[in-house]
């Protein structure tokens, strides 16, 4: 990942709306949750939802897959992964034997190679 990326990302969840759909998405794990279940969860009109969920899709943080007439969205574990790996890649002054990486470490990683397998 490289700072213009990483920028965009954060300029997108910059949005406190984005921040909280992002992390009930994350929540949610694997399983994601379909739109109206988000409205009703953070109380969000449903097209105020439509407009931050394109946002959050069109910066690759969700994916979305139909389910009959509904759309289910999860949370892009790997994008997410990818941004706290690019913020740590220079951490502990470059010595990686002092660091590990937070992707092994992370407690989305049985989830993460659920969802992208």
């Amino acid at each position: 990942m490289d700072t213009h990326t990483a920028a965009q990302l954060f300029d997108v969840l910059s949005s406190p709306v984005r921040l909280e759909i992002y992390r009930q998405l994350v929540k949610a794990g694997r399983d994601g949750r379909v739109a109206g279940e988000l409205s009703s969860a953070l109380d969000i009109a449903p097209s105020n939802l439509s407009f931050h969920l394109k946002a959050l899709s069109h910066a690759d943080m969700v994916s979305a897959r139909a389910e009959g007439r509904f759309l289910r969205y999860r949370a892009n574990l790997g994008q997410m992964l990818n941004l706290v790996d690019f913020l740590s890649e220079s951490c502990c002054e470059g010595h990686a034997d002092y660091c590990t990486t937070l992707r092994a470490q992370s407690r989305c990683q049985p989830m993460l190679q659920l969802v992208e397998s």
